[in-house]
């Protein structure tokens, strides 16, 4: 199977597109063409110069990773320091190197939801859903037509509402229209005004699918000028957003849920608040540096708190309400590579993808 960067691009950014990604971000294409053909694909954490040199030598022309090399503005690339010799290791060896980061992070089924199946969380939901990120459509349709057009916005990601699908709401009128005369009307008579029995049709569409739902619709559509309305609605988006929450299936007495933290992450240490909670039931978690879900997590009665990079001074903010549990940045994340390698091998059955083998944790422990 021969495929091109754009082909695999395309499809992570399907389910996460870029405009989901936070706005200090850089997630999507940093070194490389979208058309270059692909030979193998390396998937890692991190992009480091090890990681190049792994690409090189299993013959890998594409590095997907979690976090991107380049987060600021390059003014110079001369190998001064470890990310401008990535860059260019990578740019001598034809290696194109993709990050998917904070738009992972806020997808229903990325990082977070790989954490919950590690920790063992029933109905695991979005901890912090974003806002400003859907819009209503509304399109007025001949009765007869109205199934087929609405049929094909849903086919094109519209009218999804939590764990609903398919939604819509209609009403019938009429409608009315004078065909001029340059028009192709599907019904009436140019220059004479015509009544037809119309649907007016509501739809919630996510705004990253906006372009090919309306595309969608007009293809549908039996009319050459479809009359619609687009609105920005501030509800948030139950399926995109930041953290998680969600229920053990059976309550854990602290200490043992620590330790069953401490293994499945592989821990050197968990940095905790004092145990205020003899049992958990209710986990809220994210991966990375998560302080800023703190509120959230308190505000949902999660009995604890699971993310990375508290400092010193906001351990305090839990405030004998809720422990926090800081288990570290890369071992909240390590396992994103295996979640973008199961992504793949959904669609890209025959082809070659290779989790990396370089251990990028900065920091040890003694």
């Amino acid at each position: 199977m021969k495929l091109k960067v754009k082909d695999i691009t395309s499809f992570l950014e399907g389910m996460a597109p870029l405009s989901s990604q936070e706005s200090y971000d850089n997630s999507g294409l940093i070194v490389g063409n979208r058309e270059m053909e692909v030979t193998e694909v390396l998937l890692s954490l991190d992009c480091i110069e090890d990681t190049v040199e792994e690409a090189i030598q299993i013959g890998a022309n594409l590095i997907i990773a979690h976090h991107p090399i380049v987060f600021g503005g390059l003014k110079q690339l001369n190998g001064k320091n470890y990310v401008e010799r990535t860059v260019i290791n990578a740019i001598k060896n034809d290696i194109a190197i993709y990050a998917i980061h904070t738009n992972l992070d806020n997808y229903k089924f990325g990082v977070n939801y790989e954490i919950a199946q590690r920790i063992g969380i029933s109905n695991p939901r979005i901890l912090a859903p974003k806002k400003n990120v859907l819009k209503k459509l509304v399109f007025f349709c001949p009765e007869n037509d109205s199934d087929k057009v609405t049929q094909a916005i849903f086919e094109a990601g519209g009218g999804n509402i939590g764990e609903y699908s398919e939604c819509s709401f209609e009403s019938s009128g009429d409608g009315f229209f004078k065909p001029g005369e340059n028009s192709n009307p599907t019904s009436g008579t140019i220059g004479a005004r015509e009544k037809v029995n119309e649907k007016r049709i509501e739809v919630i569409i996510p705004v990253h699918k906006e372009g090919q739902i309306i595309k969608a619709m007009k293809e549908a559509h039996p009319y050459e000028e479809v009359a619609h309305d687009i609105y920005l609605i501030s509800n948030v988006n139950q399926d995109e957003g930041s953290g998680m929450i969600g229920e053990l299936e059976k309550p854990m007495e602290v200490g043992a849920f620590l330790t069953h933290i401490k293994e499945a992450f592989d821990c050197g240490i968990i940095r905790h608040t004092e145990l205020v909670k003899k049992e958990i039931k209710t986990v809220a978690f994210c991966g990375g540096s998560g302080s800023f879900l703190l509120t959230n997590a308190k505000r949902a009665q999660a009995d604890i708190y699971i993310t990375g990079d508290f400092k010193y001074h906001e351990f305090f903010d839990a405030e004998k309400a809720i422990i926090i549990a800081d288990i570290g940045h890369f071992e909240s994340e390590q396992y994103t590579p295996h979640l973008i390698l199961a992504l793949l091998k959904k669609n890209f059955i025959n082809f070659a993808f290779h989790l990396s083998k370089v251990n990028t944790n900065p920091i040890n422990y003694f």
